[in-house]
């Protein structure tokens, strides 16, 4: 039975982290985007055009219209960046009270569907809650100054005069063969990203063997595959890693042991995984980490905390701000000969 997480608004959006702070992450940039936004006409309570947005099993299933939520990460084929870019007043314009959307709110949704639109199973977004309006019989309180912006962390260098060895071009054919394929983080760059998510259980160890050759990587995402410990064996060569998605894998403290070298990470994902305040020791050394997700792990508040005190700059995401809401329990159904007496 999946948690239902109710979504804080007040979340940041951008994480700032790896290459030009351009990477989404669907907890911390799309979800507020979505309770803010679309699930109070297209959620648990209100569903417009027969269209659930609070949930990636709803989204799945889509509305009325047939055509494809998100495109199957393809932005020109997603209904829904159609309808939050189409102009105010057009009757599929969406959202219609408080649209449209920002630009910058747009770009987070377009990137993230091209990104391969992550979304983890467990993340139920909840309609944000409404604000009290204001009256003329009272002045409004004037806002509290914002709160200092913690510092970060530098990003790493990557070299300029870069070249991907001869070896890039044979992997690229090998993961070819399995249907993933390394992209260009920008046109007419040298560094890569790869995403295999969206492959999951298809991939292990043996699929991501030919990651060792790709040096120009930048971004890995493996989360949701059945890469282990050993597996990340293979990642070592990838000096300038910054970006790593092991999200839902069944990594445990080894594998941090495996990836401790990897001192140019920025983004670390480890939600839903079995490791443990032993294994973030393995971490201490990664001194341009700007985000770590520990969700659903076996990390204890007092590990988390003594990972804190050894990455003052990095932002430790344990999950403790969100709200977990139990399901609701099911009714049982009357058995047939119940119902029989009930007619009699």
């Amino acid at each position: 039975m999946h948690k239902i997480i109710a979504i804080a608004v007040g979340l940041s959006l951008g994480a700032g982290f790896a290459r030009a702070a351009d990477k989404v992450d669907f907890e911390k940039d799309v979800a507020p985007l979505l309770s803010q936004h679309c699930v109070k006409c297209h959620g648990e309570e209100k569903q417009k055009g027969k269209l659930r947005l609070d949930s990636k099993a709803n989204v799945a299933k889509g509305g009325k219209s047939g055509n494809p939520v998100l495109g199957g990460g393809d932005v020109a084929k997603s209904e829904l960046v159609r309808r939050i870019t189409l102009p105010k007043g057009d009757d599929d314009a969406m959202p219609p009270e408080d649209g449209p959307l920002p630009e910058k709110a747009i770009t987070v949704f377009k990137d993230w569907i091209s990104q391969g639109a992550a979304w983890p199973e467990a993340f139920i977004v909840k309609a944000a809650a409404k604000s009290g309006a204001e009256t003329s019989a009272a002045p409004a309180t004037p806002a509290a100054p914002a709160a200092p912006r913690r510092p970060v962390p530098p990003l790493p260098e990557l070299p300029k005069d870069f070249k991907p060895a001869p070896a890039e071009t044979a992997a690229i054919a090998t993961l070819a063969k399995i249907g993933v394929e390394p992209r260009p983080i920008a046109q007419n760059s040298p560094w890569k990203e790869v995403n295999l998510r969206l492959k999951g259980a298809e991939v292990t160890d043996k699929s991501i063997e030919p990651l060792h050759d790709l040096t120009s990587l930048i971004e890995v995402r493996l989360g949701t595959t059945k890469v282990t410990d050993a597996g990340l064996a293979t990642l070592k060569t990838l000096e300038h890693l910054q970006v790593l998605g092991l999200e839902l894998t069944p990594i445990t403290d080894a594998g941090l042991e495996k990836i401790k070298g990897l001192t140019d990470l920025v983004y670390l994902n480890l939600y839903g995984t079995a490791v443990t305040d032993a294994g973030l020791q393995h971490l201490a050394g990664l001194k341009h980490l700007r985000n770590i997700y520990l969700w659903q792990t076996k990390v204890t508040p007092e590990g988390a905390k003594k990972l804190q005190e050894l990455l003052p700059l990095c932002e430790i995401n344990t999950g403790a701000e969100l709200v977990i809401i139990p399901p609701p329990e099911k009714k049982e159904e009357p058995k047939k000969d119940e119902k029989k007496e009930e007619k009699k």
